[in-house]
């Protein structure tokens, strides 16, 4: 039986073929035309093994035949397993000979540079949408078991460790992109004339929930390689959206451009997730451009948000409430807990426990390493995560209050912070920033001294052109500790 969410992109892909669907580098592409290629993909993968639940790895990029690939895999009810080709050339050949994967796409280039050359793997070469994918079956095809139930096997952003896979069925996928009930939600009988942008890369829940939506709702779009201040700027400023997300990093440089309030006078809010945002930069961002900043609180491991602001919620509490992520989302239930798993009286902190609405009423509790409080109004406070915790001689140190109060600093474009081992105090934090505008150690040292107190002050401050960061915006704190361990010892 066809699923939900299958079936809602093969209804929306068939409803104008000749209308825009999907804008990418200036250029309009058709309904038909991303149909022309997601289909060729869609019959390969039924004609595999297990009646179309095959596994499928993408070298997902955020290019319209990527998006073709993707859709293709879902309409014929595979499984997506999402290849990041960014990750580097020995990691991803390493980890396609562990998949053994039956069916692998990707552009000719990135196939040349990582393919594993299996003689089990059928391999799929995309381009564009304007040619058809090009096959090489498999010589060797064996039985797939697949993944049942999971639409896209996500790969985490690998914030503080190597990345992990997290299963995304497609009953969570449905419900965050057609509703509580998708397998009775009426289908759109026409396409929207609203244009979205999608600038969340594909190889993060946040890519794909934004064109799983976009298809959801048949609403055409623009997509960005990657998020480029000038071009979305150019894209709000054409298409005149009411709402956008931008992911933190991106908020900060939209706010420190030289953007005027005219340039976005079409947003009636900004929505901002996958990382922490300061109360400080989303009143900033307010004050600028008029807009409400809508945070919320979500995790790939939940398939979408569980909690978040809402605009008569904003309006309302934001004043009393400033620097929460909002209250609980509709069906899903949050609660915090001591470290012998008790259940914490509101108000109080403790570790978040989560049961995603998108998982069913019958979900377990899952643990987050999360650290939160929720008041007596439901909404709820993410204070850090346990697991990144520095401890100073005693002293207990959140990393994102270290972070917050540097990227307070009007020099400063984005810091991050992470502990280094001392011998005399256990650990200590040490910072990476990023710069807008000239600005020295010790003057960051100073400017700290004034909003943390001293044992929270960093012992180093580097200056770094850009800090590395994940596909979500995050930034790789693994690869951060690298640098600032390397820079310790002089190498």
């Amino acid at each position: 039986m066809t699923h939900p969410l299958s079936r809602r992109i093969d209804d929306v892909l068939a409803l104008d073929p000749t209308a825009r669907a999907l804008e990418f580098d200036g250029r309009w592409w058709t309904w038909g035309q991303l149909a022309a290629v997601s289909r060729p993909i869609a019959e390969l993968v039924s004609a595999g093994s297990g009646g179309g639940g095959a596994r499928v790895g993408i070298m997902l990029r955020n290019q319209p035949a990527h998006v073709a690939a993707l859709l293709g895999v879902l309409s014929a009810g595979g499984t997506v397993v999402v290849i990041n080709p960014a990750r580097g050339g020995e990691r991803i050949r390493d980890d396609l000979a562990t998949l053994r994967l039956p069916i692998l796409i990707g552009t000719a280039e990135d196939l040349a540079a990582h393919h594993v050359d299996s003689p089990a793997t059928t391999v799929v070469t995309i381009s564009d949408l304007d040619a058809a994918p090009a096959v090489v079956p498999a010589q060797s095809p064996v039985d797939d078991a697949g993944r049942p139930g999971v639409a896209v096997w996500m790969l985490t952003s690998g914030t503080t460790g190597p990345p992990k896979r997290v299963d995304l069925t497609y009953d969570m996928l449905a419900h965050s992109v057609i509703g509580r009930d998708p397998a009775h939600a009426p289908t759109p009988t026409e396409l929207r004339r609203g244009v979205a942008i999608v600038n969340s890369p594909l190889v993060h829940v946040g890519g794909v929930f934004r064109i799983l939506l976009c298809i959801a709702e048949a609403r055409p779009f623009v997509l960005l390689a990657k998020f480029d201040l000038g071009r979305w700027a150019a894209a709000v400023r054409e298409h005149r959206p009411r709402a956008v997300s931008l992911v933190p990093a991106a908020l900060r440089m939209v706010l420190h451009s030289d953007l005027t309030r005219d340039d976005l006078s079409s947003l009636r809010v900004v929505t901002s997730g996958t990382a922490p945002l300061s109360a400080d930069d989303a009143d900033a961002f307010t004050e600028k451009f008029g807009i409400p900043v809508l945070t919320s609180y979500a995790a790939t491991e939940f398939g979408g948000g569980v909690a978040s602001w809402t605009l008569s919620d904003h309006q309302q509490y934001w004043k009393a409430k400033r620097g929460s992520v909002g209250r609980v989302n509709p069906g899903a239930q949050l609660r915090v807990i001591d470290e012998a798993g008790n259940p914490l009286p509101a108000g109080e902190q403790g570790i978040l426990e989560v049961k995603p609405a998108q998982l069913g009423p019958d979900a377990d509790w899952m643990r987050t390493t999360d650290l939160a409080r929720i008041d007596t109004d439901g909404f709820v406070w993410i204070l850090g995560r346990a697991d990144q915790a520095i401890i100073r001689g005693g002293f207990k140190i959140m990393p994102d209050d270290v972070r917050a109060a540097l990227e307070a600093h009007p020099s400063v474009r984005g810091a991050a912070v992470v502990g280094r081992p001392d011998d005399r105090l256990g650990e200590v934090p040490v910072a990476m920033v990023e710069l807008r505008a000239d600005a020295q150690p010790a003057e960051l040292t100073e400017f700290l001294a004034q909003r943390l107190a001293r044992y929270e002050i960093p012992a180093d401050i580097r200056v770094v052109p850009e800090i590395p960061r994940t596909p979500s915006g995050k930034p790789d704190l693994g690869a951060v500790r690298a640098h600032l361990t390397q820079a310790t010892h002089g190498t």
